[in-house]
């Protein structure tokens, strides 16, 4: 089976490790010790691997171990489906991170075309019943997980429509003003719904395919904008007058929302109990997961934090299955290796401790 590994992580000066190196193989990894060790920095060092600001979303300067906040560096060698590429990410006392390729400088956004990674922390679980904000970032996840020109697309809409907000809060009535700002914005509007929609039905196919233990989700993507060019570029237009009163853009895909049912019961999702709320975003993932490996040419890099909560043991061990029916590596986290008993030897085992605000790391292969 073709798979995407990691066989070395090196941390330097990373959050709470002040040297790491973690040399393993391709099947999946459980990382136990106690709450506040380090074990969800080592996950969030995997993270970087791709585009965007990792699973915490914090800055580069917050990643630095403290008090040296000296820089930090993350390095990996990763295995892709034909290729085995080194990766360097690093930060020196507070600048934007910095990545090379094989020893090549490389745009954040060129992760994305030699890994996928995709993951589930804790701060999700209350994907549902927040606001629509986290359900946009997680389609947007997900569909860069499966197009990695969807960051690109992402940050040049993001761009033209800051500047055509500014103009909108400084009262520019003037039309020539905006002509371009939502000339781009349109195209790449247009494009950034039509990707969201495509990983949408991705996900779902993957599901409906599949035989698995955790609950089908339905998704809809609700987004009150035209679909196409011309149409959003002369909503956007129509829309000027409305949106200088508000002094933002009120049409587009960045005004979108995630909706999700689970399946069998036709209920929302929103209304469902933690333990099946739980249940439909491991299936989402897994889904993901599934759908990545048949366009990519092998299953993501999986990083799950905490996974075991609100997850019984019978779904844990349909969990543990799964990934290792998928040949994924994933990366998991747990506050003792009890809660990955069902892996045995499927997998490997990392303890991380901590002493005097330092993490130590110890591997058992």
């Amino acid at each position: 089976m073709t798979q995407l590994y990691l066989s070395n992580l090196g941390l330097s000066h990373f959050r709470s490790h002040r040297r790491a190196v973690i040399d393993v193989d391709a099947r999946p990894v459980a990382i136990y010790g106690p709450n506040g060790a380090g074990k969800t920095n080592i996950i969030e060092a995997i993270s970087l691997l791709s585009p965007g600001r990792g699973l915490r979303r914090t800055s580069a300067q917050d990643m630095a171990r403290r008090p040296e906040a000296l820089g930090w560096k993350v390095t990996g060698l990763l295995h892709g489906p034909s290729v085995l590429h080194e990766v360097d990410i690093w930060s020196e006392a507070g600048a934007a991170r910095q990545t090379k390729i094989d020893g090549k400088a490389a745009a954040q956004t060129a992760l994305g075309r030699i890994a996928r990674v995709l993951w589930l922390i804790p701060a999700m679980d209350r994907l549902w019943i927040e606001g629509a904000e986290g359900r946009r970032r997680f389609l947007d996840r997900v569909t860069l997980s499966m197009l990695p020109d969807h960051a690109e697309l992402s940050l040049s809409y993001e761009k033209a429509m800051r500047e055509r907000n500014r103009l909108l809060k400084d009262m520019v009535r003037e039309p020539a003003w905006y002509a371009a700002l939502e000339s781009s914005m349109a195209e790449t509007g247009a494009q950034i719904h039509a990707n969201r929609l495509h990983a949408l039905a991705a996900l779902e196919a993957a599901q409906d395919e599949a035989q698995t233990a955790f609950p089908i989700a339905t998704l809809a993507l609700q987004c009150d904008m035209p679909s196409e060019t011309d149409a959003l570029r002369r909503a956007l237009s129509d829309n000027r007058m409305r949106d200088l009163s508000a002094g933002r853009t009120l049409i587009g895909p960045h005004r979108a929302d995630l909706e999700g049912t689970y399946a069998a019961k036709g209920v929302a999702a929103r209304d469902c109990s933690t333990g099946e709320q739980k249940a439909l975003l491991v299936s989402l993932i897994l889904a993901n997961a599934r759908a990545i490996a048949a366009d990519f040419g092998a299953p993501p890099l999986l990083l799950l934090d905490e996974v075991a909560a609100h997850l019984d043991a019978t779904r844990r061990a349909a969990l543990y299955d799964e990934i290792c029916a998928l040949g994924a590596q994933a990366w998991m986290t747990g506050t003792g290796p009890e809660l990955f008993e069902n892996l045995g030897n499927r997998a490997q085992y990392v303890e991380v401790t901590e002493e005097k605000g330092l993490s130590r790391v110890e591997a058992s292969v």
